[in-house]
C-alpha cells in the first residue's frame, strides 16, 4: 500500500520516470492504523468495517463515491488537542479542513472552539449555535458585510491581515458602537512544509504583514491607537502537513521579541499569541505524525522559554489544528471502474470519482494510500496508478500504490486520511455531483453533508 524508492521488483521491472517501486513488505490486506481511523477493521470475510459497519452496505444504502467519516474518532481527537492544552491556552478547529452543521456541534460539545475564514464559514458556524465569543474570523481579503457581520454577531477575534483592515475593521467598530478583539497576523520569514524549514525571508505572499522593515510594528502602533480595535495578540502561521517542531522554535523566537519590543515602546504586554495550525498527519505509511501531547509541550516549552529570556510574562497560547483533527477521521469509497494494464509501467486504475472529490493530488502533488477493502485477496501486488473518471491527465486519486493483481471492476477501494480539504475543496468540473458526508459511528450512520442531485446542479442554472 506504500511507495517505496528500492530497486524495482520482478513484476515491474522496467523503471517509471518517478522512481523504482518494489512490491510492498506487509500484506495487502493489512491496514496500517496510522492512516485509517481509529474504528475501521477488516471483518471475519475481510470486508472493511467502519464503527462496526460493512463497507459493501455503507455502499449500498449511500452509493459512491462517499465520505465517511468516523465521528467516534473526530470526537476522540477532539478531546485529546483540548486534554493536551488545557484550560490556559485555546484550540481553535480550523474549518477551512472540513466544516458542516454537525461538525460544528461535535466542537462545542468537545469544548473546542472554531476558526473561519469566509462569510460562508462564519454562517454555519452561527447557524449551528457556536457562540460567537468562540469564533475566530481568518481570511487575507474579508469583506465589509463580512466583517460587519462578524462584528455585530460578537466574534471572540478578529485576525487582522493587512494595514487596511486595520482602519476597515476599526471603522465599522467604531461605527456599530463597539470595540472588536483583534489580533495582527505577522509574516515572521519562516515557511515549514513537512520535515524541513527555510529560516530565510518569505514575506513574498499574500497571508500577513511582515516583520521585515518594521511592517508588523508600525500594524500594532495603527491599531493601539484606533479606539474600534482592542489588540490582544499576535498571530503567526508557518506552513502546513509540518511534523518537525524548529520551525515553530524559530517563529516563536521572533514573535516573542516582537512582544518585548511593543512592550518597550508601547508599555503594554499583549496577552495572547496563536501560533497556527499546519500541523502533519499520516496520508501514508512513511509519515509519522506528532502526538497532540507531544505538540502541546513542545510549543509551551519554546514559548515559556522565549518569554523568560525576554522578561515577559508567558502570553495565552492558542493552536488551529484543522487536518489534524478531521483528516485521519474519514476515507472515500469508491466502487472500481475500468482497468488497463500498461505492460512494463503500472495498471491504470479508474473509480467513479477523481479530482472533483479529491483535488489534492492535482494541485499538491499529494500522496495517498489505498486498498482494497470489499474482500480480501492473496493475489500478488501490482502497481496501480489509481485515476478519475475526468476529462483531464491530470485527474489523479494516488499516483503509485500496490492493489492486489486480481482487482476487478465492481470492487471497492478506500483511500484513508481523506478526512482534510476534500470535500471542502470538492468540485463539480464535468458537472460532477459531489459525494456525501457520512457519520458513522457505534453501528449507526448518517448523512451530515447529503449527495448532489443533477436538479442541484440545474437549479442553479438560470439561464
Amino acid at each position: 500500500m506504500s511507495r517505496s524508492a528500492h530497486p524495482a521488483g520482478p513484476r515491474h521491472a522496467d523503471v517509471y520516470p518517478e522512481g523504482h517501486y518494489t512490491a510492498p513488505a506487509t500484506d495487502l490486506n493489512e491496514l496500517d492504523p496510522k492512516v485509517w481511523s481509529r474504528t475501521v477493521t477488516r471483518d471475519a470475510d475481510g470486508a472493511l468495517t467502519v464503527g462496526g459497519i460493512e463497507v459493501a452496505r455503507l455502499a449500498e444504502e449511500f452509493g459512491t463515491p462517499a465520505y465517511f467519516l468516523d465521528e467516534s474518532d473526530f470526537r476522540a481527537r477532539c478531546r485529546a488537542w483540548a486534554d493536551a492544552f488545557g484550560a490556559d491556552a485555546d484550540v481553535f478547529y480550523a474549518g477551512k479542513a472540513f466544516l458542516s452543521r454537525a461538525v460544528v456541534r461535535w466542537l462545542q460539545e468537545e469544548g473546542l472552539n472554531l476558526d473561519v475564514c469566509s462569510g460562508g464559514e462564519l454562517a454555519t458556524a452561527l447557524d449551528a449555535g457556536m457562540p460567537a465569543e468562540r469564533i475566530a474570523f481568518h481570511g487575507n481579503n474579508k469583506t465589509v458585510a463580512e466583517i460587519e457581520r462578524a462584528v455585530e454577531t460578537g466574534v471572540g477575534r478578529i485576525v487582522l491581515d493587512s494595514f487596511q483592515e486595520i482602519a476597515r475593521v476599526s471603522h465599522i467598530a467604531q461605527r456599530l458602537g463597539t470595540r472588536q478583539r483583534v489580533q495582527i497576523r505577522v509574516t515572521v520569514g519562516v515557511e515549514a512544509h513537512t520535515h524541513e524549514f527555510i529560516a530565510t525571508a518569505h514575506e513574498d505572499q499574500k497571508f500577513g504583514i511582515a516583520l521585515a522593515d518594521g511592517q508588523a510594528a508600525e500594524a500594532v502602533r495603527r491599531a493601539l491607537t484606533l479606539d474600534g480595535l482592542e489588540l490582544v495578540g499576535i498571530h503567526s502561521h508557518i506552513g502546513s502537513q509540518i511534523f518537525d517542531m524548529a520551525g515553530f522554535e524559530v517563529s516563536a523566537r521572533r514573535v516573542v521579541q516582537l512582544l518585548a519590543e511593543i512592550r518597550d515602546e508601547h508599555g503594554v504586554e499583549l496577552p495572547e499569541i496563536d501560533l497556527g495550525g499546519g500541523l502533519g498527519i499520516a496520508y501514508t505509511s512513511e509519515d509519522d505524525p506528532r502526538e497532540p501531547h507531544e505538540i502541546a509541550k513542545a510549543l509551551s516549552d519554546i514559548v515559556t522559554r522565549e518569554c523568560e529570556s525576554a522578561g515577559l510574562r508567558t502570553p495565552r497560547i492558542s493552536v488551529e489544528p484543522g487536518r489534524a483533527i478531521v483528516g485521519p477521521t474519514a476515507f472515500t469509497l469508491y466502487e472500481v471502474g475500468t482497468i488497463k494494464p500498461l505492460e512494463g509501467l503500472r495498471t491504470y486504475v479508474s473509480v467513479d470519482g477523481g479530482m472533483s472529490d479529491n483535488i489534492r493530488t492535482a494541485l499538491y502533488d499529494a500522496e495517498y494510500s489505498v486498498a482494497l477493502v470489499s474482500r480480501t485477496s492473496e493475489a500478488e501486488p501490482m502497481l496501480v496508478r489509481v485515476v478519475g473518471k475526468h476529462c483531464e491527465s491530470g485527474d489523479i486519486v494516488v499516483k503509485d500504490a500496490f492493489l492486489p493483481a486480481d482487482l476487478a471492476p465492481g470492487d471497492l477501494i478506500a483511500v484513508p486520511a481523506t478526512g482534510a480539504y476534500c470535500r471542502s475543496m470538492a468540485s463539480n468540473y464535468n458537472h460532477a455531483l459531489r459525494p456525501p458526508v457520512v457519520a458513522v459511528r457505534d453501528g449507526q450512520a448518517r448523512v451530515i453533508v447529503r449527495r448532489e442531485t443533477e436538479e442541484d446542479l440545474l437549479r442553479l442554472d438560470v439561464g
